[in-house]
């Protein structure tokens, strides 16, 4: 097909490109909230893209553990938190 290749690059790119921004050294991610009630999961979501200004999607993370016979299903919304930008050292005034 024409152009699948472009998409195909295009896709790799912007997931280098997340890959990067969300490694370890670069910040961590902060867990927003947990639940085991899959109905209280939803509703939580629905409020959080209602209630908060547009957050870039990216920068969200939503993990779902699947649960077994003794360990329910966790669902947990995390945001990446980026390290603060490091200051450049002061400068004598000069005169």
């Amino acid at each position: 097909m024409p152009g699948q290749g472009k998409r195909r690059r295009k896709r790799q790119d912007e997931a280098r490109r997340n890959a990067a921004r969300h490694a370890p050294e670069a910040g961590t991610w902060e867990v927003l909230f947990t639940t085991q009630d899959e109905e209280e999961w939803a509703a939580y979501l629905r409020r959080f893209r209602a209630e908060r200004p547009p957050v870039d999607e990216s920068d969200l993370r939503m993990d779902m553990f699947c649960g077994r016979l003794i360990h329910p299903t966790t669902y947990r919304l995390s945001r990446f938190v980026p390290h603060p930008a490091p200051t450049p050292p002061n400068r004598p005034a000069e005169d």
